[in-house]
């Protein structure tokens, strides 16, 4: 029995400095509950001589990662050093140094889930990554764990906060996307290149790790559908708003009957009388369905020092029952009750379509016409006095149709001369 357990940081940014100093703070307390005491040994950096707003001592630090796999006091590594190669390498390296391994790096895993586990597996080590999605909710080991006997039928996620932020501030406000997004910069929700925030693959990355921990398949992340929100205008949010609804960056995962996946993380308009359209701000959440649970929902915040490095805590209490009793779970089981993804263009949704039209009789009827020759329903129309450029909006709801179908038809509508702007197509979810 180990009464220390010996900790490797790989990465002392924001969340890796917050182990640091949490371990520090709470220590004892995990040390009474958990029965050994974490010690951290060493912490790798790509830059000694930076400064930073957590001081450990100058002896704990290395300019290189293999210090972490050949120390032998060192039983966990903790890798939260961004990006994907450089993780993936020294992960592959540490499971066969047999070190358990935690990690938060979302993008590795869905990247390179199935070879990391596929290596686990076979050297028996776990892999822990609680704080790669949503941060303080621990919906990894609910997922994983509370909820192993149900078949799940959906999860659907809130699971990017600075997207969260700047719906949240466009619906309260009234405000177009881009003075949004520079305020979340100036408040240091969003990065100075706030890319993989607004253009959804960060959610998306999270999303595949659920869905292929639900599913017990990797999701390839070409099967999965995702859309940012940059070009969600004010607008759109109010009409949403007229409708009854509230867009969000929202992650979708279901299973139909046939064992097939959808995965897409897109903009949608929830119902304002969901519990997801009342998330605001940089929260996230997370809503599950199971066929014994019913729903259950997840909420919190998902990003920050504090909140991802209480999973990372989490996660070295797991470890530490591992060293101590070694079991069968390495972090991801595979089953074989689905198989794959359903392709993008068979996905079936409702929507939500806003065009800018000329302001004269018959543009109606053209629009559904259109719509009706595809075997398009329309469910409601707004069209709205004023106008936007040279053109009126037009704003349908759509019944069910398969995104193959809407597509196609969007390229027919956007050649009529009667449409003058781009077309804007969102998704709309009644989660029935």
């Amino acid at each position: 029995m180990k009464n220390t357990i010996g900790v490797g940081l790989a990465g002392f940014g924001t969340v890796g400095a917050g182990v640091y100093a949490n371990l520090l703070k709470n220590g004892a307390l995990l040390e009474q509950r958990t029965g050994v005491r974490f010690e951290v040994r060493k912490i790798a950096v790509r830059d000694l001589s930076k400064a930073r707003d957590v001081e450990a001592p100058v002896a704990l630090f290395t300019s290189n990662p293999d210090d972490l796999l050949g120390d032998p006091g060192i039983d966990v590594v903790v890798e939260l050093m961004g990006g994907v190669e450089l993780p993936l390498r020294f992960v592959k390296k540490a499971i066969g140094a047999g070190k358990v391994v935690v990690t938060g790096n979302k993008a590795l895993l869905a990247e390179h889930g199935a070879e990391i586990f596929e290596l686990a597996a076979a050297k028996r080590v776990p892999v822990l990554y609680e704080a790669a999605v949503a941060g303080g909710i621990p919906i990894i080991k609910s997922v994983r764990e509370a909820f192993v006997g149900n078949r799940f039928e959906a999860i659907h996620g809130i699971l990017n906060g600075t997207s969260n932020y700047i719906l949240s501030r466009m619906s309260d406000e009234g405000l177009d996307f881009a003075p949004v997004l520079a305020e979340a910069q100036k408040l240091g929700y969003a990065e100075a290149d706030p890319a993989l925030d607004v253009n959804g693959w960060d959610a998306a990355h999270k999303a595949i790790i659920l869905a292929s921990l639900a599913y017990g398949f990797w999701v390839d992340p070409k099967d999965v559908l995702v859309e940012g929100i940059e070009k969600i205008t004010a607008a759109d949010i109010g009409f949403a708003s007229e409708l009854g609804y509230r867009i969000k960056l929202l992650a979708s995962i279901k299973a139909d009957e046939g064992g097939e996946i959808e995965v897409r993380v897109v903009p949608t308009l929830i119902p304002k009388s969901h519990v997801l359209a009342s998330v605001n701000g940089v929260f996230n959440a997370v809503a599950v369905r199971g066929d014994v649970v019913g729903d259950a929902l997840f909420y919190g915040r998902g990003a920050g020092r504090n909140p991802t490095s209480s999973s990372v805590l989490g996660d070295l209490a797991e470890a530490a029952s591992f060293l101590q009793s070694p079991r069968g779970s390495v972090g991801f089981t595979s089953h074989g009750l689905y198989g794959r993804c359903k392709p993008v263009a068979g996905t079936v949704s409702k929507y939500y379509l806003r065009l800018g039209v000329e302001d004269r009789p018959g543009v109606l009827a053209q629009i559904a016409g259109a719509l009706g020759n595809a075997g398009i329903g329309i469910l409601s129309v707004i069209q709205p006095e004023g106008q936007i450029g040279d053109a009126v909006p037009l704003v349908l709801t759509l019944h069910d149709a398969p995104l193959g179908a809407m597509q196609a038809t969007l390229g027919k509508l956007a050649a009529l001369p009667c449409v003058k702007t781009e077309p804007m197509l969102l998704h709309m979810e009644s989660f029935a």
